[in-house]
C-alpha cells in the first residue's frame, strides 16, 4: 500500500507505478482532487473511490463525471471503506466470468479484457462505466432497475439521494453516442430504470 499526501504527488505516483485501486481524497493539499483524478484517466483506468464532503452532490457528480467508479462521503466509517474497496476489486474479476465478444449494434465488448471497441476503436471507460454497460448488454432489450444495477456493479444499494447509477449512465451516452440509427442506445424509464436498446448478434 502507498500513501501520499499532495495532489502531485498523486499523479506522480499513479503514473509510475502499477495499483489495484487507488482511494482519491477530494481535498488535497496542492490541488483539487478532481483535477488529480482526470490527470490519472487520461493513462490509466485503474478503479477509483473518490472521498467527498458530505452533502456536497456538486462534488459526487463531479467525481464520476471525471471517471470516478464510486464515491464515499466523509465523515465515513472505516468499515464501509474497506467494504467499498472490496466491492470494486471483486467486480472487476466477476464481470469477466463470460469470456466471448459480445457484438450489439455499433459496439464490441470484450469481457475477459475489459474493453469496449466501436468504429475501430477503444472506447475508455471506467471500471464502473464497463460493468454496468455489460449488464444492460446482457440483458437488452430488457428493463434493468437502478437498485439492481447498483448492486451487481457498485456492490451496494441504492441510497435517498443517490445519483451514482444515473451519472454513471450518462458518461456512457456521452462516449457511445446517445442514439444508434436513430433510436435512443440507453433509454431510461422514470422510476424503472434502464434498457439498452436492440439486440445481441448471435455467435
Amino acid at each position: 500500500m502507498t500513501a501520499v499526501h499532495t495532489a502531485a504527488d498523486g499523479v506522480r505516483h499513479a503514473a509510475g507505478e502499477s495499483f489495484a485501486l487507488i482511494v482519491l481524497d477530494i481535498m488535497l493539499p496542492g490541488g483539487d482532487g478532481r483535477i488529480v483524478l482526470k490527470k490519472i484517466r487520461t493513462a490509466s483506468d485503474v478503479p477509483i473511490i473518490m472521498l467527498t464532503a458530505r452533502g456536497d452532490e456538486s462534488d459526487r457528480i463531479a467525481g464520476l463525471e471525471a471517471g470516478a467508479d464510486d464515491y464515499l462521503p466523509k465523515p465515513f466509517n472505516a468499515r464501509e471503506l474497506v467494504a467499498r474497496i472490496r466491492a470494486v476489486l471483486k467486480r472487476q474479476t466477476t464481470q469477466t466470468s463470460q469470456p466471448q465478444i459480445i457484438r450489439i449494434g455499433d459496439i464490441e465488448i470484450h469481457p475477459a479484457i475489459r474493453s469496449v471497441i466501436q468504429n475501430n476503436a477503444e472506447v475508455p471507460l471506467t471500471g464502473a462505466e464497463f460493468d454496468i454497460l455489460l449488464v444492460l448488454v446482457r440483458s437488452a432489450g430488457k428493463v434493468v432497475s437502478r437498485d439492481e444495477i447498483a448492486e451487481v456493479c457498485l456492490g451496494r444499494p441504492v441510497a435517498p439521494f443517490d445519483r451514482s447509477v444515473d451519472n454513471h449512465i450518462s458518461n456512457l451516452r456521452k462516449k457511445l453516442g446517445a442514439t444508434f440509427r436513430a433510436t435512443e442506445r440507453i433509454r431510461s424509464l422514470r422510476g424503472t430504470g434502464y434498457v439498452y436498446t436492440g439486440q445481441v448478434e448471435k455467435s
